[in-house]
């Protein structure tokens, strides 16, 4: 036995991520960052309304916030027994079985895969107003992804705190850019003054409501990730609530106010209009002729680097679930090491750079439109998987408490995470109802169902080779879920064949 032990630690390289290295601050740029706020409120938002044409977007985002809000009580409750990089796929382990959590993982993987190379997508539209204007070229929007992908690699390789400066660098900017662009459109509000018809029920609870609910989610993805940076956070038990619940407020505040003030500026009643001609320009064409070509200049500028800095937070988060993934064995152990120089997560960040330069020539040499192709449908069901992961781990948090017994208060346990619960599966069902709508294809192209359908596949296919390693690599399986404790787990296990319990919760 302690040969397997052995075997299974290498000495040139470590298992462990950076301790230490991020307070509150450091990770709620990490978050906000993935949320994009300048890449959403110009690219989703105004894509929202013209391919979807629902015009309660604002009040989408504050419903959201407030599911989000709830959930969140239970899943800080679960931060606080465990740091795990894995994040949803620890949760879910250590709550509903380390097969389901294996499935867990796999859905993941995907979603936030689908996020990151989404966003080589855009990157080449937020380029090119910037540099014609500046050096007067537009160069193909692959070159520009290139160039992006490269320094994405090279930041994902250094120390998590640089790439932490660099974001808080860009978010400062983007966040005040944002502010600006509001305030300009209120203060130029349409004929017929500034209204709150975007915020009447009677404008949200109508067909394809569940793709704008989507669209939401798509908003907030990136909040989890205070968890996912727990292992190198400070002081988790304090780091990742404050992180968490910050996060959800600024993000739900600052959607819903960008996409009001975008209807007010427009008017309600041809925002859906406006939007569908105007695509991405929409809120730059009103930044400039309310605000001057200085402000659009910078705001142009801003939302290329609010692109690159959503890229560089998803493939931290990435990498850092492929880790958690190989140090458990998982996945190849080759993933589970990082720098011993700079403790990032080096095998992970490359096979992730890997897979951003095969789909970015994959994308050029087909000729696929980039942005609808690429960015609107990867973003879109990327968001739709991270929908399927928070539900899912609601549910992994009501039931660990009650199989572990441990104490914690009902709101927590029980109550907070079976609300959101229900709330999130009634907005995966209004979802699938309306891929559709949330894709801008027509009712009966397979698509509406290839791209949900890719989800609960990839879960299936975890599941069975959860069950693959229970039955064939047993020290293998005792590791699932346990996170920086998963080099221990090799120690003490029954015989192969056997099912080994999880200490804590009893759960196989």
């Amino acid at each position: 036995m302690s040969s397997t032990v052995t075997s299974q630690r290498p000495s040139n390289v470590s298992e462990a991520l950076a301790r230490g290295r991020l307070g509150v601050p450091s990770v709620v740029f990490f978050v906000l960052s993935a949320a994009a706020p300048l890449t959403v409120v110009a690219g989703v938002v105004t894509t929202g309304y013209g391919v979807i044409g629902v015009l309660g977007i604002p009040l989408a985002f504050l419903a959201v916030a407030a599911v989000l809000a709830i959930f969140s009580a239970g899943y800080v409750a679960m931060a606080r027994r465990m740091a795990n990089a894995g994040a949803f796929y620890a949760y879910v382990a250590r709550g509903l079985g380390r097969p389901a959590g294996v499935g867990t993982a796999w859905v993941a993987l995907l979603a936030y895969n689908a996020l990151q190379v989404g966003l080589y997508g855009t990157i080449g539209a937020a380029a090119t107003p910037v540099l014609d204007r500046l050096f007067g070229i537009t160069p193909q929007w692959w070159i520009v992804a290139l160039m992006a992908w490269a320094l994405v690699g090279v930041l994902g390789l250094l120390r998590v705190d640089i790439n932490g400066m660099v974001l808080a660098a860009l978010l400062c900017a983007e966040i005040a850019i944002i502010v600006l662009f509001d305030l300009g459109q209120l203060s130029n509000p349409a004929a017929g003054g500034a209204t709150f018809a975007a915020f009447s029920p009677d404008n949200f609870f109508v067909p394809g409501v569940g793709a704008v609910l989507v669209l939401a989610i798509l908003g907030f993805v990136g909040f989890e990730a205070a968890v996912v940076f727990s292992e190198e956070s400070k002081d988790p038990k304090r780091t990742v609530p404050m992180a968490t619940y910050l996060s959800v407020a600024i993000i739900g505040v600052v959607y819903a106010l960008s996409s009001w003030s975008m209807t007010v500026a427009v008017g309600p009643d041809r925002i859906v209009e406006e939007a569908g001609a105007q695509s991405i320009d929409l809120i730059f064409n009103l930044a400039g002729a309310h605000l001057g070509d200085t402000v659009l200049t910078i705001g142009q500028a801003l939302f290329l680097t609010s692109v690159l800095a959503a890229m560089i937070s998803f493939h931290n988060t990435t990498a850092r679930y492929a880790f958690a993934l190989g140090r458990e064995r998982v996945l190849p152990a080759a993933f589970g090491r990082t720098s011993p120089v700079t403790g990032a997560p080096r095998a992970a960040s490359l096979a992730q750079s890997t897979l951003g330069l095969a789909v970015i020539l994959l994308y050029a040499v087909n000729g696929w439109d980039p942005v609808l192709q690429l960015f609107f449908w990867l973003g879109t069901s990327g968001g739709f998987g991270v929908l399927l992961l928070i539900a899912t781990t609601a549910i992994a948090i009501i039931v660990y408490f009650a199989r572990s017994g441990e104490q914690e208060t009902l709101w927590r346990r029980l109550i907070a995470p079976g609300i959101a619960a229900i709330a999130l599966f009634a907005i995966i069902v209004l979802a699938v109802q309306n891929f559709a709508n949330l894709l801008g294809v027509e009712p009966d192209s397979p698509l509406r169902w290839l791209f949900p359908a890719a989800y609960p596949v990839a879960a299936a296919l975890g599941v069975l080779w959860g069950v693959v390693l229970r039955r064939t690599r047993p020290d293998t399986y005792a590791r699932i879920g346990l996170g920086a404790e998963s080099t221990a787990a090799v120690v003490g296990l029954p015989p192969a064949g056997t099912d080994p319990v999880q200490p804590t919760t009893g759960v196989r």
